[in-house]
């Protein structure tokens, strides 16, 4: 290379860049500095050039675009981490990414569970492997201990050789290059990030492995919330089964149907619910009982005094033959909780009768079980009582029904008849239109008549909203026996 000295006269050889060049700026190294060079044509036919040393710019530049790229992957990475909740596709996506942009191949490594160590291999970039089996992370240099959350090593200080093979995708090859960081949690390490690279390959780089240390910190927030949501939804769905209504026990001799809507269509559990509890066989002169109830407001905060009600009814199920009593204690059990809420209830002893059905009925606080006969007619029947956990007597009063086959006992909350809606959207569906749609309801099944009533509730409310809805039907089935007209021929049900 020839010595360049500013404002003399350059001496040897030039470098072929510059004197291959046609007149112009152009770009070049003499040594290891990058140049600029700038052509001016003078008139007597010779050529002066301004050399420009630029290497400093264009490490700069080079950097800016590099940090540039780092900053778009990272983004695009925590929008795709950030996109499902699901532990197992969480722990897919950081896997492909990080071998996509990172490394030749990439393995994410989750807690041990149990004696087990879940993880997720990569090496292309798209299909990943999942294995779960009885490792040591001590066998991984930096494994056990970014499993702990300690901070990572540089690679430099780990030899891949010592790596074992369960590290190693299928069909990788020996590894060149290795990197161990931990996956951040919020307070709890969730995981570890392994990055490989060939043995052809060129080590990591300063930068490359803060990049590393970057993404895993995204992919390590990631993982933690996608697991939190999924202990959380575990433990709501175990919560949920105590709180859901329960299937109706099969009576012998009584059908029993039942119906609930919850206010928000988004919602599992609200503030009206029903339980039925066998008291004895029906067929031996005992039977059921029913208690269909609403607690004040809806929601969550609702569903759990709701299951603190149906716990303590179920307690009080030794007592199901004086309702008075029943109510009463629970009265007083809701007067001792730190709630503030109030319920309304209604209590059904459900027992055969002949061929029909004898319910003892009470209400605290609740609208009256409606009666369908066997002709149309519906009747209110004739209990009351004072809200539950208000006063610090409660008053109630039975009455009895006789259900003749065929004949229903409709139990419903309020959330049936205060719905709004109709044509204007503000009406009341109202007792009235309810008991004008029972009477079209005489002679059905039980399920029958809580799908007609809950048809019509839905189709007056339309998209509007609402409150809880809850409805139990009680029917003495048609007898049915079959006759021979003439003792051969087959013969024929009648009621």
């Amino acid at each position: 290379m020839p010595e360049i000295v500013v404002g003399e006269t350059a001496t040897g050889a030039l470098p072929a860049w510059l004197t291959a060049s046609a007149p112009g700026d152009v770009r070049g190294w003499i040594g290891d500095r990058s140049f600029v060079a700038h052509c001016l044509a003078l008139q007597d036919g010779s050529t002066r050039w301004w050399l420009v040393d630029d290497t400093d710019h264009g490490l700069a530049l080079r950097q800016l675009i590099a940090e540039r790229e780092r900053t778009r992957f990272l983004i695009e990475a925590s929008t795709s981490l950030l996109s499902t909740l699901n532990p197992e596709r969480c722990m897919e996506v950081t896997a492909r990414l990080a071998a996509k942009h990172l490394a030749d191949a990439a393995v994410v490594v989750a807690p041990v569970a149990g004696r087990r160590l879940p993880m997720v291999l990569c090496a292309d970039g798209e299909h990943v492997e999942h294995r779960s089996m009885a490792y040591d992370p001590a066998t991984v240099p930096g494994l056990a201990e970014a499993l702990r959350g300690f901070p990572p090593l540089p690679s430099r200080w780990t030899d891949p050789a010592s790596a074992p093979e369960w590290i190693v995708p299928e069909g990788f090859g020996p590894i060149g290059s290795l990197v161990v960081t931990p996956l951040p949690g919020p307070g709890v390490p969730a995981g570890a990030l392994l990055l490989l690279r060939s043995s052809g390959d060129t080590t990591f780089s300063d930068s490359e492995e803060e990049c590393a240390v970057l993404f895993a910190t995204r992919a390590g927030a990631a993982l933690s919330a996608a697991r939190l949501h999924a202990e959380q939804t575990a433990i709501t769905d175990v919560l949920m089964r105590e709180l859901l209504p329960p299937r109706l026990p099969k009576l012998e001799g009584v059908e029993m149907a039942s119906g609930y809507r919850t206010a928000g269509d988004g919602e599992r559990v609200g503030g009206d619910f029903y339980d039925i509890h066998r008291t004895d066989e029906v067929s031996s002169g005992h039977g059921a009982l029913v208690v269909l109830g609403d607690v004040c407001g809806k929601g969550l905060e609702a569903a759990v005094l709701t299951g603190k009600i149906r716990n303590t009814l179920h307690a009080l199920l030794p007592m199901a033959d004086d309702h008075h009593r029943m109510l009463t204690l629970l009265n007083r059990a809701l007067l001792t909780s730190h709630h503030s809420r109030f319920a309304t209830m209604v209590l059904a002893s459900v027992t055969r009768s002949g061929g029909g059905a004898r319910l003892r009925l009470t209400s605290a606080g609740h609208p009256a079980p409606l009666i369908v006969r066997h002709d149309g007619t519906v009747e209110e029947t004739d209990t009351r009582g004072s809200l539950i956990g208000v006063l610090p007597t409660l008053t109630s009063r039975t009455t009895e029904v006789t259900l003749a086959p065929g004949e229903t006992c409709l139990l419903f909350t309020d959330g049936i008849p205060e719905a709004k809606g109709g044509p204007m959207g503000g009406e009341l569906f109202g007792e009235a239109r309810l008991e004008r749609a029972l009477a079209q309801c005489a002679g059905m099944p039980a399920e029958a008549v809580v799908e007609r009533v809950q048809m019509l509730a839905s189709e007056w409310v339309g998209d509007g909203k609402h409150d809880d809805m809850a409805l139990v039907a009680i029917t003495a089935p048609r007898g049915t026996h079959l006759t021979a007209v003439d003792g051969t021929t087959p013969g024929r049900y009648t009621g």
